[in-house]
């Protein structure tokens, strides 16, 4: 019998909340997706029915494999429906004080003491969350995917220092044998490894924007065509969000105290206008 986690959670149904239980039922998990009332939960199994429909259409999903992943997975309103869960990735937006709560709460509902309470958190420190659980810290760590969840196969697992070896172990396994991603092991420092390196690039590719050294276009095409990068860093920050990206930069500045990881005044105004990037139609390009 599997000693891997097969009753899975997952709290928040934005991108990649959807994605991690898309990528979970896909792979043989019972899975359920709580959001904060029925019509975003409704919201949520639309948008990863649509998900799975898209890989039908490129072949890249069989309609039998299609029907069972949405037969295994349920999206509710009730946070209570998380209590027999075996694992839970919290993938609420990137604040401290919202992640904090939901861990407090699985802490308080989730009823197995070895289930495993994971953040799929950018940048907060994962030592913070566990703490906020007491008895139940040892049992929590990072596990930070990347956007697409069902494209991209990295995942980081994130230790604290209140983490139980044996529960990275546990799920280092869950993330190969199951979900089959490639994990790397990450500190505990905000923005964990890729992000550290990520986010300035980010950053000074919207400062060239912002002092106009060079048009997005060209910021773009000179790392698409110049780097062998699949997408240029001003449309990466508008398919990541741009208000992810601030947080993310404020999480490393704060800790760091470098100007490298500081939000440019274009990103800050940006966002305060709502002009989050491709998820509303607006961000450093107009997709509309």
């Amino acid at each position: 019998m599997s000693t891997h986690p097969n009753r899975i959670g997952v709290v928040g149904g934005g991108q990649m909340g959807t994605g991690i239980a898309e990528v979970a039922a896909r792979n043989g998990c019972d899975v359920v997706i709580v959001e904060v009332d029925d019509a975003r939960a409704q919201a949520a199994r639309t948008r990863i029915e649509s998900s799975i429909a898209r890989g039908v259409k490129r072949g890249k999903v069989s309609e039998e494999d299609a029907a069972a992943a949405l037969g295994r997975l349920r999206a509710s309103a009730t946070f209570e429906d998380l209590a027999d869960r075996q694992l839970v990735v919290e993938a609420v937006v990137e604040r401290k004080d919202a992640k904090i709560e939901v861990i407090q709460r699985l802490g308080e509902i989730v009823e197995d003491p070895e289930a495993i309470l994971a953040s799929n958190t950018s940048s907060i420190p994962i030592v913070e969350l566990g703490a906020a659980v007491g008895d139940r810290s040892g049992h929590v760590l990072g596990l930070h995917f990347f956007n697409p969840v069902p494209v991209l196969s990295l995942v980081e697992v994130v230790p604290s220092l209140l983490t139980d070896e044996a529960v990275v172990d546990r799920t280092w396994a869950f993330a190969v044998d199951v979900l089959k991603k490639d994990p790397i092991r990450a500190p505990d420092r905000a923005g964990f490894t890729v992000n550290t390196l990520l986010i300035p690039y980010l950053l000074s590719a919207i400062r060239m924007l912002e002092q106009g050294l060079a048009s997005a276009k060209d910021i773009d095409e000179g790392m698409v065509k110049g780097c062998a990068h699949p997408m240029g860093p001003l449309a990466l920050a508008d398919l990541i969000g741009l208000d992810t990206v601030v947080g993310i930069a404020e999480t490393l500045y704060a800790e760091q105290r470098e100007q490298l990881f500081a939000p440019p005044a274009l990103l800050q105004r940006l966002v305060a206008a709502g002009r989050l990037g491709r998820k509303t139609g607006h961000g450093l390009y107009d997709y509309q």
